[in-house]
């Protein structure tokens, strides 16, 4: 059962008009060389160049920061890292700070992804750092927080969004928000393909609407892009991007093909184009 901040908030925001841009965000993950990252932008390039409805974001390896900047400035996509350190520089072997992503000309960051969490260590304080280093250094966030399959079959989804997010989120004010973007990713759909129905996944995102309401004020909960990140395809998008709370995707295994990326960006003309 879902408590009552996400039925309180289903009845406060079904009255407020959604104004929010869509956001499409690929994360490439390990994956493309340099060469293998011009081959993309140029095939990706005449689909996607002049789309207005959403923002487009790649988050390429760091070895193709500077690259992949440089190949989207004509395009109108900007680029992302996928982690950084929250210190500005020191005795970090392998490590890189916000400063270095910033130069590179990337203007996003994914903080908090569930395989960082997983497999290094990350916890929710070390992406309140991370979060604290991105915006200082003037990169958005794309905030990832979500559930095991353990933990939603025992029921405890709710409390591990609400955990991840106060603790995540601590300390920030309501101005630092507007760089900010969460993203929701069930990590029992990362990589199974297995899905969220595009109703469970709403659900989760008005959970999650409704926390940030409390956390930080009702103002900042509207405004905030919620991204879906779970399995995303050409074949599901537009029955996510259907829902009122879900903003856009962040997109793993689908975002290395051009032409199913771009099948994902043009999710409201799915039915009739053609890549």
């Amino acid at each position: 059962m879902w408590n009552s901040r996400s039925h309180f908030w289903k009845g406060v925001s079904s009255l407020i008009p959604n104004n929010r841009k869509a956001l499409i965000a690929g994360n490439w993950k390990m994956y493309k060389t340099i060469a293998e990252t011009e081959a993309f932008f140029t095939e990706v390039a005449p689909l996607v160049k002049g789309v207005t409805h959403c923002e487009v974001v790649i988050a390429p390896p760091f070895t193709a920061l500077r690259r992949a900047a440089e190949l989207a400035e004509s395009v109108g996509i900007s680029i992302g890292a996928q982690d950084l350190h929250w210190e500005k520089e020191g005795a970090w072997t392998g490590a890189i700070s916000a400063t270095i992503i910033r130069e590179t000309g990337a203007t996003f960051t994914i903080v908090g992804h569930s395989e960082r969490r997983q497999f290094f260590g990350e916890t929710d304080q070390s992406v309140n750092k991370k979060i604290g280093a991105a915006l200082s250094a003037g990169l958005r966030a794309i905030v990832c927080i979500g559930e095991t399959l353990q933990e939603r079959e025992t029921g405890q989804t709710e409390a591990v969004l609400n955990r991840q997010l106060v603790n995540g989120l601590a300390g920030l004010t309501e101005p630092e928000f507007s760089p900010i973007i969460v993203a929701y990713e069930p990590v029992w759909a990362i990589g199974t393909g297995r899905t969220a129905t595009p109703e469970i996944a709403q659900q989760a995102h008005c959970f999650i609407r409704g926390c940030v309401g409390q956390i930080v004020s009702p103002t900042v909960a509207r405004g905030l892009r919620i991204l879906y990140g779970g399995s995303v395809k050409p074949d599901n998008i537009r029955g996510l991007m259907e829902q009122p709370d879900i903003d856009g995707a962040l997109v793993g295994g689908a975002s290395l093909q051009a032409k199913s990326f771009a099948s994902i960006v043009h999710y409201q003309v799915m039915e009739a184009a053609k890549f």
